[in-house]
């Protein structure tokens, strides 16, 4: 099934819009998604990094002022 939307005309509101309808449909059925594999091949590489001391968790502040100041 292909979709098309008219995104050249429509306002960052209506894209916003069409957006949540979206996620709030696609989380009312997370549990029918399986995570492709490499996911967990990713949770078991940074496991492994944070346990040989090479990577470590942040807070989320943290992070989030970190992130905005590498954007902005």
């Amino acid at each position: 099934m292909t979709v098309s939307l008219p995104l050249q005309k429509m306002t960052l509101e209506e894209k916003l819009q069409v957006m949540e309808a979206i996620w709030d449909d696609l989380s009312k059925h997370a549990t029918e998604a399986n995570p492709p594999a490499w996911h967990g091949e990713l949770l078991i590489e940074r496991e492994a990094a944070i346990a040989r001391g090479e990577d470590k968790f942040e807070d989320w502040e943290a992070a989030r002022k970190r992130i905005e100041e590498e954007i902005g």
